[in-house]
């Protein structure tokens, strides 16, 4: 039985075509890929980053899956549900101790049956240094290692699926950006698949330079991409932050197209859009997509 079937992945994701008088004035055409229907706990771009790297532990039989996060962490949230499903033991090494306070997240975790290890913002900075990820291989052997926010080579190849299985051609493809692994899997399909579309991310947390360096540190060496930028006007004063706007906007949003969005990821995607709209950004008649990321429930 595939990965797919055996966690009840409902995939292609539907395009759900949106209405509103903001993009009348220049006859905008706004779609939104609802990947928040993928699944009800591997929402979103979770899904896509993880396909790959679970069918290869699968495929090499491997027991003990270890990754990186905060205590709202959609990624964790998603990767140890996959790991309780699969029969794969997890450890997620957390930022910060919330034993005495657990989140609904890390609450959910441990009802998954997952190893939770809280670690202090020093060591939790060296989750990318190649001697702290030996001494957690020799502390776990015979275990696989996946990089905070499951961005990494493989998870390029699962996110093209969702330009793959687009059933519209598209002037912009707009999606929040992180940890940088979805926007480079975007714009390396993209330029592969729609030359002529352009990649937007939005960011959600206060790194401009920084997010541009990650998200090229994961696109294939050798190759120049001319078809994508990261506007910064939109993090609300960095990542998890929000204000009164930004949360009545997300309610207002809901009300009118019955979609759900959340402060840290989608709604500033889509109230960036609105917002570059209103600004007269998008050339007239442009046909714009914007990526539901999921991340729902790190709202709760």
């Amino acid at each position: 039985m595939s990965l797919s079937k055996q966690l009840n992945i409902n995939t292609p994701s539907p395009e759900q075509a949106l209405t509103a008088s903001w993009l009348d004035k220049k006859a905008l055409t706004l779609t939104i890929k609802r990947d928040d229907l993928v699944h009800p706990v591997i929402s979103g771009n979770k899904w896509r980053k993880l396909v790959y790297p679970l069918a290869e532990a699968q495929q090499k039989q491997v027991k003990h899956i270890i990754s990186f996060g905060g205590g709202f962490s959609n990624h964790l949230h998603a990767l140890g549900y996959c790991c309780y499903k699969l029969g794969i033991k997890f450890t997620a090494i957390v930022r910060g101790d919330y034993s005495s306070n657990l989140s609904p997240m890390l609450n959910d975790l441990l009802a998954w049956q997952t190893h939770v290890q809280y670690v202090n913002r020093i060591t939790y900075k060296k989750r990318n240094d190649p001697s702290y990820l030996e001494e957690l291989t020799k502390a776990y052997p015979d275990s696989l290692i996946i990089p905070e926010g499951g961005s990494q080579q493989q998870a390029l190849k699962g996110v093209a699926n969702i330009v793959t299985e687009l059933q519209h051609q598209y002037d912009y493809i707009i999606a929040p950006v992180a940890s940088g692994g979805t926007l480079a899997g975007l714009i390396n399909c993209a330029a592969n698949f729609s030359p002529a579309t352009q990649v937007i991310g939005i960011g959600v947390l206060k790194g401009q330079g920084y997010l541009e360096e990650l998200v090229a540190s994961f696109l294939p060496n050798g190759q120049t991409y001319s078809n994508w930028k990261i506007i910064h006007d939109y993090h609300f004063g960095g990542y998890g932050k929000s204000t009164p706007e930004l949360n009545q906007f997300c309610s207002d949003f809901l009300a009118h197209f019955h979609i759900p969005i959340e402060p840290v990821y989608s709604g500033k995607l889509c109230y960036g859009i609105k917002d570059l709209a209103n600004r007269d950004y998008f050339p007239k008649n442009s046909k714009i997509l914007a990526l539901h990321t999921g991340g729902l429930q790190g709202a709760r």
